[in-house]
């Protein structure tokens, strides 16, 4: 077996765990740290016929993650203590793995008034209205400073309401050939650059969600050089697809969208170069209904925890576009850093060397819809450990 990490993991009980055939009779077997990813939707409370924390975190699991952070678009939102403490309940008695709730910038998500942020620093692990942008200036850079007083993170879904125009896939070449609406890019990378600003004037730190066009890659980078405490995070399906390359199924519509060939080489390049600091999916399941209507008629969101690592590792390594090693930094390292999230003995082991089928019917997640789905890909995860507790076995909750 190869070790990617210097914890102490113990080999008899992986290899007890599995079958010492199947660890020491593949040189392709690896020893990973425990992935965290930093974008996730549990759906609980509120949705949990989309999702629940136990799914959801066995999901995570069955994945290589022991750390994911939830997004507040709930019912009731995590806006105050009360509410906040409700999903925190749920965490004690199901999560699986380290589950870490954001608590939401604004009462209710509305953008109309802070929430209770002074309340709920403890309990969060930063603030996000994700599912929206903050629309408001002034709301946004009231945040900030709330935030910079309390040493939190201002972590934003950017998007400009009034450039939607009822759009559901990217406003590019192949809605203009099918008749479909589009979002335009700017509805993403303007708000981002008015929120770069106001980081700059406030000292906030800002994290930006699911950046997927070429000018904010650009933003991001001078934001950086100009010694803003940015970090962003990406997709895998934004890194994959480009919008020529949908169907007009549910699988392939999320927010904000799959965007063209410039958009997705942009992402690409700035993984290499670091303006990119992690890989997030957005898990976000739903039911089978509401992903079943086409571009136009399906939710928002498609699931990625279940083959966030096997789809780069097959697109993004075994290509040579980076290394093994830099795609454990925006898999573990850095969401970790940057979220002060400790990897303490967990650790996750894959057979590198697997080909497989992506099956959603297979997932343990209860959402489906995935844009992979069908593909080849190299990378399984065998087994995951949480605080040196196996979660995941070949596929099943231990």
């Amino acid at each position: 077996m190869k070790n990617y990490t210097a914890m102490k993991i113990d080999e008899q009980f992986v290899s007890a765990t599995l079958s010492d055939s199947t660890v020491f009779g593949n040189d392709n077997i690896v020893i990973f740290p425990g992935f965290c990813d930093v974008h996730v939707h549990y759906r609980e409370p509120g949705f949990s016929y989309k999702e629940t924390i136990k799914t959801g975190s066995l999901a995570g699991a069955n994945g290589g993650y022991t750390d994911v952070l939830t997004m507040p678009n709930l019912n009731p939102v995590p806006d105050s203590i009360e509410n906040i403490k409700a999903q925190l309940d749920i965490i004690k008695s199901d999560a699986k793995i380290g589950v870490h709730p954001y608590a939401s910038i604004t009462v209710g998500q509305k953008g109309e008034a802070l929430a209770d942020l002074d309340g709920m620093k403890d309990l969060a692990i930063a603030f996000s209205d994700d599912g929206r942008g903050v629309q408001s200036d002034a709301m946004m850079e009231s945040a900030m400073k709330k935030a910079k007083e309390l040493d939190k993170m201002i972590v934003a879904h950017c998007e400009i309401n009034d450039l939607l125009n009822g759009g559901y896939i990217h406003d590019g070449e192949f809605a203009k050939l099918h008749g479909m609406k589009g979002i335009c890019s700017e509805s993403e990378w303007g708000q981002i650059k008015r929120d770069i600003a106001l980081a700059k004037k406030t000292g906030c730190k800002y994290h930006v969600c699911h950046i997927s066009t070429k000018e904010s890659v650009e933003l991001i980078r001078q934001a950086k050089k100009d010694g803003v405490d940015i970090t962003c995070e990406t997709g895998p399906h934004y890194l994959v697809f480009n919008d020529m390359m949908l169907k007009d199924e549910g699988r392939f519509k999320m927010n904000p969208p799959i965007r063209s060939e410039d958009d997705r080489l942009a992402l690409i390049e700035g993984i290499k170069d670091g303006t990119i600091d992690m890989i997030a999916t957005d898990h976000a399941p739903h039911s089978s209904e509401e992903k079943s209507k086409g571009l136009k008629g399906s939710n928002m969101g498609v699931v990625g925890l279940e083959t966030a690592f096997a789809v780069m590792y097959t697109h993004l390594v075994k290509t040579g576009e980076i290394t093994l090693e830099k795609l454990l930094d925006l898999m573990c390292y850095n969401p970790r850093k940057r979220f002060g999230l400790h990897l303490g003995n967990d650790y996750t082991v894959f057979d590198l060397g697997k080909k497989y089928t992506v099956v959603p019917d297979k997932f343990l997640s209860m959402g489906k819809a995935t844009p992979f789905e069908g593909d080849e890909l190299y990378g399984e995860c065998l087994m995951t450990v949480k605080d040196g507790k196996a979660i995941i076995a070949n596929h099943k909750e231990i």
